[in-house]
């Protein structure tokens, strides 16, 4: 059983187009440049709370040519981040002062804004009353820590057939069923902190998703420990699930599968965390690569793209 949503990743085109959105817009912190350890031409960042708390992550591959995606069945669609309730009138406002658009709704008797990110993905801010168990937020020019986003609130899936992928949640995950809404299913976690809910909104009509920018890749869940995700893999593979072998991402180890509607989900550690390679005062603002790139590091350097002073 996992304990919440780890991270989500998505792709951008632009990369400081990217970074400037997600630090100077809505106010997180860039807690990691490093790059794709599959595609080390292209960058990977990671935006979170002070901390790079687990269930505050969101991480991009940005490739500056990149097509547009379609979202569509098989994927994680909407992102939503929690805010204390006192800020949304914050929120709303800001987002009108920086011209993004957005229309106020609520949810499960909750409030929230609905917005998109320069490539079109799909974004939420909910106001939530507390937040047990949340990182440290991060404080930035413009957003103080009472108004900060506090993590993740939750993440929707979109499903033809929502059912296999509802009993996957609730026999392998530890969520429960929390209510529906029309089209929209809940589950949560039982567990404190951030990123405890997974919405699936059943689309039987909906044609399927294809990968691009603006497009969430997958979506991650949280592991205690290494024993902990082989425990899960191991049960997962006894199910019939096609389960990668642990992969080392240096701030957390994966395994990876599709999900019965086609969603690629991973398992991901919470150790050892964004500060094994860096001090957590200087999170984020040098260019960090795993071992095997490092003897191509000045290569690797000149083919990306600069983030100029938003890094």
């Amino acid at each position: 059983m996992t304990t919440g949503i780890h991270h989500v990743t998505a792709i951008a085109s632009d990369p400081k187009r990217n970074v400037d959105f997600y630090t100077r817009l809505l106010g997180l912190r860039l807690v990691k440049k490093t790059v794709n350890f599959d595609d080390p031409t292209t960058y990977h960042l990671y935006y979170a709370d002070a901390a790079g708390s687990p269930g505050s992550v969101m991480t991009f591959f940005p490739h500056p040519f990149a097509r547009k995606g379609r979202h569509g069945a098989g994927q994680a669609v909407e992102v939503s981040f929690a805010a204390p309730h006192d800020a949304l009138p914050f929120w709303i406002d800001r987002l009108a002062r920086m011209g993004v658009a957005h229309s106020a709704a609520e949810r499960f008797g909750e409030k929230l804004v609905r917005f998109e990110d320069p490539d079109g993905l799909p974004l939420e801010i909910v106001a939530v009353d507390g937040v047990a168990g949340a990182g440290e937020p991060w404080e930035t020019e413009g957003v103080t820590k009472s108004e900060a986003l506090r993590g993740f609130h939750s993440v929707t899936l979109w499903e033809q057939n929502h059912e296999a992928t509802a009993q996957l949640l609730s026999d392998h995950f530890g969520f429960k069923f929390a209510g529906s809404e029309g089209e929209r299913v809940r589950f949560r976690a039982e567990s404190e902190g951030v990123g405890r809910i997974v919405d699936i909104r059943r689309m039987p009509e909906q044609m399927r998703g294809s990968l691009g920018a603006g497009v969430n890749h997958h979506i991650a869940f949280r592991a205690r420990d290494d024993d902990h995700q082989a425990e899960m893999r191991e049960a997962l593979t006894a199910e019939g699930f096609n389960v990668t072998p642990m992969l080392d991402r240096n701030y957390f180890h994966s395994v990876y599968f599709r999900e019965p509607g086609g969603v690629l989900f991973e398992i991901a550690t919470d150790p050892p965390g964004f500060a094994a390679d860096e001090s957590l005062e200087s999170l984020g603002r040098s260019l960090k690569l795993p071992p095997q790139y490092e003897p191509r590091r000045a290569e690797i350097e000149a083919a990306l793209p600069p983030l100029g002073d938003a890094s």
